[in-house]
């Protein structure tokens, strides 16, 4: 991202490596944009709309998991399984496999949410942190 904020690259692209904080802020407008879609809109327009809005959610979701996995020296394949668990225990979790996604879900914030980006350059790109020196 080069020390700068380019939201068209931060929800579109699914390259390059994104630090820590400016990819908590990312994930809790998504997740807050999703959860004031389903307060506002009631049933029937929710089977209308639903149809567009989910989808550019998860794929900007996607991009946005990938490049904070490129920063932990991750393969960015690993957010279909992260999107599939929040899909599935979307908006309340019920039964085994549930947890198991829950489970999953815990490992990301860990992963992702915690711990800190891999030190210098990797195979996805320069430190997001350090790239202006």
């Amino acid at each position: 991202m080069n020390g700068q904020t380019d939201f068209g690259a931060l929800l579109l692209s699914a390259d390059g490596r994104i630090a820590r904080a400016p990819f908590l802020i990312v994930a809790a407008a998504l997740l807050g944009v999703a959860s004031v879609y389903e307060a506002v809109v009631g049933v029937t327009l929710h089977w209308l709309t639903g149809w567009f809005v989910y989808p550019a959610l998860i794929y900007a979701g996607a991009c946005v998991l990938s490049k904070r996995l490129h920063d932990r020296g991750k393969s960015g394949w690993w957010a279909a399984l992260i999107l599939f668990a929040l899909v599935a225990v979307w908006p309340r979790p019920i039964g085994f496999f549930d947890f198991l996604f829950g489970l999953a879900l815990v490992w990301a914030v860990v992963e992702l949410g915690v711990m800190g980006g891999e030190m210098g350059s990797n195979r996805y790109g320069p430190n997001p942190l350090r790239s202006g020196v």
